[in-house]
């Protein structure tokens, strides 16, 4: 368990018990409304109202259920705040041919609430730790370019459009 300060404008700093412990089948539901309103969060610049209004946490939970029962090779872990799934994580085996790295950092989200408490670094730990690794990230996502370049990620050159939810996002590639 980790014990981390948030930061706020108020005299007293809370304090906030958090939990960092690998996906459990048992996570799909939880898992599934809070990947809905993450994207929510993170993409509602990039993509329009209408393909986020599409986005079904039912459907997202059953994509978890068949994500939980990936082998050993695979890193999933959920952040726990007061017992509530706040944020997840997953790495794997690279998936792509011209892959710099053999390991890739598929996803990692937490509810904007949760955004500079420190988190994101514990979920990005447990995932990657310090080994070399790679991921793709959305061209216009500052925040999030800003956290992998403190965690030594740099661009390579490589970008893709990417489908997601019927609409298209630049995405580019970053090493470490």
């Amino acid at each position: 368990m980790y014990r981390l300060d948030m930061d706020t404008t108020d005299a007293v700093t809370p304090t906030l018990d958090v939990v960092i412990r690998p996906v459990r089948d048992v996570d799909a539901e939880s898992l599934g409304r809070v990947h809905a309103k993450c994207w929510h969060e993170t993409y509602d610049h990039l993509i329009s109202t209408a393909a986020l209004e599409r986005v079904s946490p039912l459907r997202l939970a059953e994509l978890w259920t068949h994500w939980t029962q990936q082998g050993d090779e695979y890193h999933q872990h959920v952040a726990l705040v007061d017992g509530e799934i706040v944020g997840f994580v997953g790495s794997g085996p690279a998936r792509d041919e011209d892959a710099p790295r053999d390991r890739e950092l598929y996803y990692l989200y937490l509810l904007a609430a949760f955004h500079g408490t420190g988190i994101g670094q514990k979920l990005f730990d447990a995932a990657c730790g310090d080994r070399p690794g790679y991921l793709w990230v959305a061209d216009d996502n500052p925040r999030a370019h800003g956290f992998y370049k403190r965690n030594g990620l740099k661009r390579d050159g490589a970008q893709q459009v990417q489908p997601f939810l019927g609409e298209e996002i630049l995405e580019v590639r970053l090493v470490r």
